[in-house]
């Protein structure tokens, strides 16, 4: 890409922005059908399956029914953006959480652990729920926010990479989760790994979409989420102080601030959301905790998610909708057709890619200073 081209992409409003975003998912969704009938697959039932997974019937009296597609899709999209606030969190100061899926099931595990533990000595009824629900979450982010915090004060302390050692510690999570679950929470007499599930009262309302396993209060929170940490990183010392630490260490330490507690603390925030994540996932989703290989990637994918929103947190809220999307959609199709799964994985990729392609050369555009007043 041309250094002109370049500058134009950097200086790009963010009407301009979501037009070339629209454009590239059409053009990636021409290419796949491309290849789609070049496997010798229809086409056209191809993307019509796709945009009914995504979207489901336009029937009134089907809009909230238990099998609505919308529900289906906008349930994958409140970990996506939950989770990709959390990597948003700390690739914005520059610090590379890997580790979100760890965090996420550390979070989950606790939310989990702590429902079932504490549920049958308080009270019934939604009073009673929401109370566990409460603690519960607590819990979660407690437990993400600590499991975040040790790499990163390996990172400010010992100078160890955070890449390596929050990689590292998904494993560690998913071994150490998978132990506990089957030492201590596992039902006696259950073949599977996993908590008993969570009385009927512990559970998100659910005013329509009745019978899914989504809920708008789940959504309300990812949308609460990425609104507080968008405020709290823009509008706020202690977010500035976060942002400053993360790229300019020395410029943070030359105005009084202390860069190697900052920096662990952007990696305790990061997992603080990461752990809301995995509570509000077993909450709304699960209703019981599993064995954490059998967990969806969301940490891993978030991302994908966060880049795609240029690490802004009020970002991956439409990043989130559309990895939502290309999910509940790509398995509709494989659910509905015959066409392979890999094959579904190669156009989902595909817009993916193409979507995100142009935020991160604008992204690597920013870091090189290019734009303003370049013509």
């Amino acid at each position: 890409m041309g250094r002109r081209a370049l500058a134009r992409l950097v200086d790009a409003s963010i009407f301009e922005r979501l037009g070339i975003a629209v454009a590239s998912t059409l053009l990636a969704l021409l290419i796949g059908l491309v290849v789609v009938a070049a496997a010798g697959y229809d086409p056209v039932l191809f993307i019509d399956n796709m945009v009914y997974g995504i979207f489901g019937t336009y029937s009134v009296a089907d809009l909230f029914g238990t099998n609505n597609r919308l529900a289906q899709t906008l349930r994958p999209t409140v970990t996506f953006i939950i989770t990709g606030v959390a990597v948003a969190i700390a690739f914005r100061a520059g610090v590379f959480n890997i580790g979100v899926q760890g965090q996420f099931v550390v979070g989950g595990f606790a939310a989990a652990a702590t429902i079932v533990s504490i549920a049958g000595s308080l009270p019934g009824g939604a009073a009673g729920g929401a109370m566990v629900i409460v603690v519960a979450t607590i819990a979660a982010i407690a437990a993400g926010g600590l499991y975040a915090m040790l790499p990163g004060i390996l990172k400010a302390y010992a100078g160890a990479n955070e890449i390596i050692t929050t990689i590292m510690l998904n494993f560690v999570a998913s071994g150490v989760v998978f132990w506990l679950l089957d030492a201590y929470f596992r039902p006696g007499g259950t073949f599977f790994v996993r908590t008993e599930r969570f009385p009927e009262h512990v559970s998100f309302p659910q005013p329509i979409f009745e019978g899914t396993s989504f809920s708008v209060v789940g959504l309300a929170i990812a949308l609460l989420t990425a609104g507080l940490v968008f405020w709290i990183m823009e509008r706020t010392r202690f977010g500035y102080d976060l942002v400053t630490s993360g790229h300019q260490a020395d410029a943070a330490s030359y105005s009084g601030v202390d860069a190697k507690r900052t920096i662990v603390a952007t990696m305790t925030f990061s997992g603080m959301v990461a752990g809301l994540a995995g509570a509000v996932y077993v909450i709304m989703v699960l209703s019981y905790f599993s064995d954490p290989a059998t967990l969806p990637t969301f940490g891993f994918d978030a991302i994908a998610v966060s880049l795609l929103a240029a690490n802004n947190p009020l970002g991956v809220i439409p990043a989130g909708l559309l990895f939502g999307g290309l999910e509940s959609g790509g398995n509709f199709v494989n659910q509905s057709s015959d066409v392979p799964r890999q094959l579904i994985d190669g156009v989902v990729g595909l817009v993916v890619l193409f979507v995100a392609a142009p935020e991160l050369f604008r992204m690597a555009g920013k870091r090189m200073d290019v734009g303003g007043d370049e013509q």
